[in-house]
């Protein structure tokens, strides 16, 4: 339990001398990415493939495009992916969606959590919980770069579980030093058992919740986007 009040329900508006800086290192190449890839590509990763198209789709099955769900590796958004007729999907599969989309995809509509599926919705916290893993360098750096939202309110007290005294404690270790590692968190920060998991909570429920006051993971706005 945290030992302030709510930050959902903070009333006061950001302070603009508190503006976070939205830029943001470009994130280092996967491995596995091909020789020439464009460094501005977004990929995301399939949470859902439907070859026979949307159960609510009421026109002949015949004639119902196949469709994928995908979640956004860079800042999050969810996707529905119209396909074409030879395209084949797996989940977990990995695939460009900007500024091209790959080969297989016709359309791509940005949707929210109530317009996934019961498969994609079940995958969803899995895939995040893969995001903040692939790309942990990213995510640890929230902790080192967390500032304050207002005179009350600082990015750290969004997470789940995180109140004054734990903010306080993240805030004096990485004076010490910036954090290198998810392990290296959980060793400086007295009291901070699960630091990527409280990350995957609230990517989850920024995505569940339309209305959430502030965001840091969830959209194109959020400052922790790699742009």
């Amino acid at each position: 339990m945290t030992d302030e009040r709510d930050p959902e329900t903070a009333s006061d508006p950001p302070d603009a001398a508190d503006a976070v800086d939205e830029s943001a290192a470009e994130p280092e190449g996967r491995a596995d990415d091909a020789e020439g890839i464009e460094d501005d590509a977004v990929y995301a990763y399939v949470l859902e493939y439907l070859p026979h198209g949307r159960a609510d789709d009421d026109r002949p099955q015949h004639r119902r495009p196949a469709v994928a769900y995908g979640l956004d590796e860079r800042d999050f958004r969810l996707f529905e992916f119209e396909l074409t007729d030879d395209a084949e999907f797996g989940i977990d599969d990995r695939v460009q969606i900007e500024p091209e989309t790959a080969p297989g995809i016709k359309r791509a509509r940005r949707v929210g959590y109530d317009d996934l599926n019961r498969g994609a919705s079940q995958e969803l916290e899995y895939v995040v919980e893969d995001i903040i893993e692939a790309d942990e360098r990213r995510f640890v750096d929230f902790y080192n770069d967390a500032e304050p939202i207002s005179l009350r309110l600082h990015q750290l007290n969004l997470l789940p579980g995180i109140g004054k005294k734990l903010r306080n404690n993240v805030l004096d270790a990485r004076k010490r030093g910036p954090f290198e590692s998810f392990e290296d968190l959980s060793d400086r920060v007295s009291g901070l058992h699960s630091p990527k998991e409280k990350l995957v909570e609230r990517v989850m429920e920024e995505l569940r919740d339309d209305d959430l006051k502030y965001r840091i993971f969830v959209g194109v706005d959020a400052p922790t986007a790699n742009k």
